[in-house]
């Protein structure tokens, strides 16, 4: 029997341009971090000793100061879950138009289109903390200044998720009803309404879950809440009652997430 010929060809796992692609990319990240590494200045030695530290941190946090709770704690927490409702109630009345606006199939004028848009990305863009500044040197510090936080920094949120429900809604009751003559207003509440409730409790739950955790947050620039217990138990060093600031602001968050999910089996 004669020898098998050999082609001469060259088997790869990968061809030669894409192995040269991904080299770069590669490169590309690691010379990325390199640089932002030495551009924030990172400390060996600062971070050789974190371990120590977080230990020592601990240990001054234990016993946690739970006498503390009834006199400075219970106040600033049910302000928070107030600031988070407030604010969740308020971005509704201001996203959901704003959501109409951008929702092509609805409104169907380009320059309001992109107004909606420009409004959207216009909350999203700015930190939480940023509009808290900005409105505590508005209002003053205070529950206030979280409330009208919470609702600006929620708009951009809820506007973009419920325009895209509504962009999403099936055609053909919205045709049905045209043919039979009906109002653009009976055609929203007939015809896209019950299609985008589920998607609406949906994300109104969901954003008021994270509402909470923002608003537990926005005290420590002033914007009341527990993050202004917080600030003052960090200013004096007091960390016991930061362990329970801390384990108090754990609890609701988890809390209300298994209210929101239980809530939401029973709606959705």
């Amino acid at each position: 029997m004669s020898a098998p010929q050999t082609t001469g060809r060259t088997w790869e796992r990968l061809p030669r341009r894409e192995r040269i692609s991904r080299f770069l990319w590669l490169f590309a990240a690691a010379l990325a971090v390199s640089l932002s590494m030495k551009n924030i200045e990172v400390i060996p030695e600062f971070l050789a000793d974190a371990p120590v530290q977080m230990l020592d941190l601990f240990r001054r946090m234990w016993p946690i100061d739970f006498v503390y709770y009834p006199t400075g704690i219970h106040k600033p927490l049910i302000d928070t879950l107030h600031i988070a409702t407030l604010g969740t109630l308020l971005c509704l009345c201001m996203a959901l138009p704003i959501g109409l606006m951008v929702a092509r199939n609805i409104c169907s004028n380009r320059v309001i289109n992109w107004f909606g848009m420009f409004l959207l990305v216009s909350s999203r863009s700015v930190s939480v903390l940023v509009w808290a500044l900005l409105f505590v040197a508005i209002f003053g510090p205070g529950p206030l200044a979280g409330v009208i936080t919470i609702a600006i920094r929620s708009i951009g949120f809820v506007g973009k998720l419920f325009g895209e429900a509504l962009e999403e809604a099936h055609i053909g009751p919205i045709e049905a009803l045209r043919a039979a003559g009906a109002s653009p207003v009976c055609i929203f509440i007939k015809g896209y309404w019950p299609q985008v409730l589920p998607a609406f409790w949906a994300i109104t739950l969901f954003r008021w879950d994270i509402n909470v955790r923002e608003s537990s947050v926005i005290g420590l620039v002033g914007a009341g809440g527990i993050g202004l217990a917080l600030d003052a138990a960090l200013s004096l060093f007091h960390w016991d009652r930061v362990a329970l600031i801390l384990l108090c602001v754990f609890s609701i968050v988890i809390i209300g997430e298994m209210l929101v999910t239980q809530i939401r089996k029973r709606i959705i």
